[in-house]
C-alpha cells in the first residue's frame, strides 16, 4: 500500500523522474540498471507515476554515463569524496560505495526530508538539507578528506544561468583540482521544453532554465572541459545492456546522426581552478543588468 504522501515544490518534482525509470528498468528485468531500493520507493509512495508512462529509459543511460564517471574517479581516488549536488532519491551510494569513500548528499530542505524517509546517515555518508547556492555546505564538505568529486545530474539546469554561474565558481574557488560531473542542455532544448514527453505534463515551473550550447565556454568560470560525451557516444559496455530495439537503433544510426538526434544535451567531467577576473565580473555584470 502507498501510504507516504509526495510534498515536494514544482522543481524538485522532477528528482520522481529518474527514480520511476530506474525502478521500471529494475522491474522489467533490463540489463541497463539495476535498483531494488527505486523500486521499493517507488511503490511506498502515493503519488501518480502513471502521467509519464513508459518514456523514462533514457534516464537510466544517464545514470550509467555518470556512474562510469564517478567509477574512474574512486579508481584512481579510493578514499576522496563523492558529493552529490542535488541527490533526490538517488541511489549511486548503494550502486558504487567502495566501502572507502565519503559520501556528501545536498538537496533542498522539502527534497532532504523525503529522502530521509528511505536513506540514513552513517560515518561515511552524510545528508545535508540546503541549497547549492548557499555556502554552509561547502564549508561541511571541507571538513571531509579530499580529492574530491561534485556530480551534479539534471540538477543545475533547472536554476537561471547567474545562479549556475555563482554555484560553480563558488565550489572551484572552494576545491580547485577538483572534478565535476555536470550534464548541459543547449538553448534548442530549453526552448522546445513543452514538446518533451516527460516535461510536457509538469508545470513550466518546474522546467529547466539554464541554457549551455558549449561545454568548453565555461572555462571562465573555472571549469576545465576534460570530457564530454553525448548519447551517441555511450560506451559499447552500456550498449550491449540497452534492450535489443535500442542496441538497434544505435548499431544502424551513423554517430553523427544520432548526435544530431540528440539535440546538443552533453554529460561532461571538468577539473576545476579558480575562475577567471573575466568570469567573475560576468556574472558581476550580469546582477547588474538584472537589478
Amino acid at each position: 500500500m502507498n501510504e507516504i504522501e509526495v510534498e515536494l515544490g514544482p522543481t524538485q518534482e522532477t528528482l520522481l523522474i529518474p527514480l520511476l525509470g530506474r525502478a521500471m528498468e529494475t522491474k522489467k528485468g533490463g540489463r541497463l540498471l539495476s535498483d531494488p531500493k527505486a523500486v521499493e520507493i517507488v511503490e511506498s509512495l502515493d503519488y501518480d507515476f502513471s502521467k509519464w508512462g513508459s518514456s523514462a529509459r533514457g534516464v537510466c543511460i544517464r545514470a550509467r554515463i555518470f556512474d562510469g564517471q564517478v567509477r574512474r574517479f574512486l579508481a584512481a581516488h579510493p578514499r576522496g569524496t563523492i558529493v552529490e549536488i542535488g541527490a533526490g532519491l538517488n541511489t549511486r551510494f548503494e550502486r558504487l560505495d567502495n566501502g572507502q569513500a565519503q559520501w556528501f548528499e545536498l538537496d533542498l530542505p522539502d527534497s532532504m526530508t523525503l529522502r530521509r524517509r528511505f536513506f540514513e546517515d552513517h560515518e561515511r555518508r552524510t545528508m545535508h538539507a540546503g541549497s547549492v547556492l548557499d555556502s554552509d555546505w561547502l564549508d561541511a564538505v571541507a571538513e571531509l578528506p579530499g580529492p574530491y568529486c561534485f556530480v551534479s545530474e539534471a540538477v543545475v539546469i533547472y536554476l537561471d544561468s547567474p545562479d549556475v554561474q555563482r554555484a560553480m565558481q563558488a565550489i572551484a574557488t572552494r576545491f580547485p583540482g577538483a572534478w565535476l560531473v555536470m550534464d548541459t542542455t543547449p538553448t534548442k532544448a530549453v526552448q522546445l521544453q513543452g514538446k518533451n514527453a516527460l516535461m510536457k505534463v509538469m508545470s513550466k515551473d518546474s522546467w529547466f532554465r539554464w541554457a549551455c550550447d558549449d561545454p568548453a565556454a565555461l572555462q571562465s568560470w573555472g571549469l576545465v572541459l576534460d570530457q564530454s560525451v553525448s548519447f551517441a557516444d555511450v560506451a559499447p559496455d552500456i550498449r550491449k545492456d540497452m534492450p535489443w530495439p535500442l542496441r538497434l537503433i544505435f548499431g544502424l544510426t551513423p554517430r553523427s546522426l544520432l548526435r544530431s538526434m540528440g539535440g546538443g544535451y552533453r554529460m561532461n567531467q571538468f577539473t576545476l581552478k579558480a575562475p577567471s577576473d573575466a568570469g567573475k565580473r560576468s556574472i558581476e555584470e550580469e546582477r547588474s543588468r538584472r537589478a
